[in-house]
């Protein structure tokens, strides 16, 4: 249950009443759970005194979400939405002056909203009320994969479904058999931001640069790492055995035709744990999806 304290968040501004936060606010640098007849919420103690509401199920939808840079920074106040968003809202959604939906900045703000005015090259959004901060997720799974290879759309799929899992980034790796992924970046930031709106996540998931296998090394050896490696012992038995004490760490995944032998030797020398994923042969971005799924099932916090 405690990663579901601090990974749930609202899919509307808050959640239960005032008065239920500050009746379980004992200590605000603890997370709560309140039980309501629709839903579960989690929040921070520090937030009882935000103004809130009873909502639907996040994972049942919610109200239209949309990215925009800064927030509103309190109650009354307007701010502009443009560009992609804009067309998101007026033409894919045809939504109206009056219509409510909600703001979210990818680090965890949210703002509940109303279109005050909208126009052809921007509208107006004014906060209903003020802004909710959710704290970040305890479990911080980053996926290293070596991407590059993948064609017809693995990638945006491999992207999109890292996304909607909860993994904190996405780190594409170079490797010998797989040395370059393009010009992609650009576009897969595209595909896990429409991906955090779609799964009603609030914090963004980083997509980095790619990196070749040396430069990892160091980022290996100070942090917990499983390496998937065809006959190595179970994920999950390895998991339990030696649970990471941060409830997150790196997955690493070769790409098609997996890690030359000198690279398992030296991401095993920095101290990857070889891992293995069931008795079939798994393409790049299964296996990738497999090892997210898998832990973050085992630490409750999907």
């Amino acid at each position: 249950m405690q990663g579901l304290l601090a990974c749930r968040a609202w899919s509307e501004v808050g959640g239960p009443t005032k008065s239920a936060f500050t009746q379980l606010a004992a200590n605000k640098n603890r997370f709560l759970i309140v039980k309501c007849p629709s839903r579960t919420y989690a929040a921070s103690a520090s937030q009882v005194n935000l103004s809130v509401k009873e909502t639907s199920d996040q994972a049942r939808g919610g109200l239209p979400r949309f990215f925009i840079e800064r927030l509103p920074l309190c109650k009354g106040q307007s701010v502009r939405l443009d560009g992609n968003e804009l067309w998101h809202m007026a033409r894919a959604l045809r939504m109206k002056e009056g219509n409510r939906l909600e703001l979210f900045d990818g680090k965890g703000g949210l703002a509940l909203c109303t279109i005050e005015h909208l126009g052809k090259d921007g509208a107006s959004l004014q906060a209903e009320e003020e802004p909710v901060r959710v704290p970040p997720p305890l479990c911080n799974w980053e996926v290293v994969v070596a991407c590059g290879s993948l064609k017809g759309g693995r990638a945006d799929w491999l992207v999109e479904k890292c996304t909607e899992l909860g993994a904190s980034a996405l780190q594409p790796l170079l490797t010998e058999r797989s040395p370059s992924v393009g010009e992609r970046i650009e576009r897969w930031e595209r595909v896990t931001l429409a991906a955090t709106k779609q799964c009603q996540r609030l914090h963004g998931m980083a997509v980095r640069e790619p990196l070749p296998i040396q430069r990892l090394l160091p980022t290996v050896a100070s942090n917990w790492a499983y390496l998937a490696t065809a006959g190595a012992g179970p994920l999950l038995e390895s998991y339990r055995a030696t649970p990471p004490p941060l409830k997150g760490g790196l997955l690493l995944v070769g790409p098609e035709g997996d890690f030359t032998e000198g690279e398992l030797a030296s991401l095993q020398s920095a101290g990857a744990v070889p891992v293995g994923l069931g008795p079939r042969r798994l393409r790049v971005e299964t296996a990738a999806i497999a090892m997210l799924s898998a832990l973050q099932m085992a630490g409750d916090t999907v």
